[in-house]
Order: structure tokens, then C-alpha cells, then sequence
């Protein structure tokens, strides 16, 4: 019974650089695959009914009292309802809810060339292939991006730990769609390697 709860209804494979994004029914969950290690992925989530509604990383810390949810607690959206809850872990567990998602003007300040892709876009992309559109980006969820905080409160940046074939998954608790950045940042180090893809897992 377990192994059909968990089948597997829908992958997506993530190209290096750009973003996907697809529904997901409230019970349903969506796992996030690191396919060659190494890789950060911003996450989003909109409410299927309203978009406005979306995956709050402040709400989430103020509803946990934490920097990121431990397994069983919720991610809360901008309406402060759970959206999707933290199912399982399999890599280091080094994930983000504190550093934007890379944009245009990002890049522009890191001296990339004019047209770098972005989280940002990619996101925007994404959610226009299934004929939606938001005003602003929020906050991601940085999947296996390393952002260490000091005592001092600086911020680190250290190239993501994951490996080969890790993953998260999410359970999520209403109707949403959830988009996937594979982060395009190939500039400060955050990404090891090559730029690789990921795959989104819907069961």
C-alpha cells in the first residue's frame, strides 16, 4: 500500500539554468532530485486558486521559530496557511530561506554579460507556460544551497554538498503549483562544477 501511495505520477527533468514548474494536488508530494550533485535549486510554491498566495520564508521562520522547518513542520505561505510541509531529507540538509533569488540585476552587479539567466526569469518562464504570472518573486526555498550564519551574523557561501541522486520531499497541503529554478549561478561558487540539471518528482 506504502509503494503505491509513493508511485510516481509525473517526472520533470529540470535543464541546467532553467525552471519547470507544475501542479500538485493537496496530499500529493513533490520531490526534488539533485541528478549529478552539487546542484542549488530555488523553489517556489503558489496557491492553485490565487497565485498572490505563495510559499513565505518569513512567515515560515516566524511559524517555526527556526531558519528552515524541520522534518514534519510546515511551510506557510503569505496568508500564514501551511502550503507544504518538509516530508523527508535525503542529503546533508543544507538548505536556504535567506538569500534572494539571482535576478538580472544581480548578474549586472556581478559583471555577467546582459542576458545571463536567472532564477528570477526562470521562474517567470515557467509559470507562463502554464499560462500564469506573478508581480513580484518571492523569496525561494533554496534546495542544498550552504549558507552558513555566523555568530557574528555574517553570511557564508559555500558550494552545495549534495550528491549524486540526493533529494527532498515535500507533502503538499492544498491545491498549488510548485516551480523549480536548477540555479543558474555560475559566478560565486555556489554550484560545484558544471551547471547540472534536477528533476521534480510528483507521487
Amino acid at each position: 500500500m506504502l509503494g503505491a501511495m509513493r508511485q510516481t505520477v509525473k517526472r520533470v527533468v529540470v535543464p541546467a539554468g532553467e525552471g519547470r514548474a507544475v501542479h500538485v494536488a493537496a496530499g500529493q508530494r513533490v520531490r526534488v532530485v539533485d541528478v549529478d550533485g552539487g546542484q542549488v535549486g530555488d523553489l517556489f510554491a503558489f496557491a492553485a486558486e490565487d497565485v498572490r498566495e505563495h510559499l513565505s520564508a518569513s512567515h515560515t521562520r516566524s511559524a517555526t521559530g527556526r531558519l528552515f522547518p524541520r522534518i514534519g513542520e510546515s511551510f506557510v505561505t503569505n496568508r500564514r496557511r501551511p502550503i507544504l510541509t518538509l516530508a523527508e531529507d535525503a542529503s546533508p540538509g543544507r538548505h536556504d530561506m535567506l538569500i534572494a533569488a539571482c535576478d538580472p540585476a544581480r548578474y549586472a552587479l556581478l559583471g555577467a554579460p546582459e542576458g545571463h539567466a536567472s532564477c528570477a526569469v526562470n521562474l517567470d518562464r515557467a509559470l507562463a507556460e502554464l499560462g500564469l504570472a506573478v508581480e513580484t518573486t518571492p523569496q525561494p526555498v533554496n534546495v542544498f544551497m550552504d549558507v552558513p550564519v555566523a555568530e557574528d551574523g555574517e553570511l557564508g557561501s559555500l558550494p552545495s554538498p549534495s550528491r549524486p541522486g540526493d533529494s527532498i520531499t515535500f507533502r503538499a497541503e492544498m491545491d498549488c503549483v510548485v516551480a523549480l529554478s536548477a540555479c543558474p549561478q555560475d559566478i560565486t561558487g555556489i554550484n560545484v562544477g558544471e551547471l547540472s540539471p534536477l528533476a521534480v518528482e510528483v507521487m
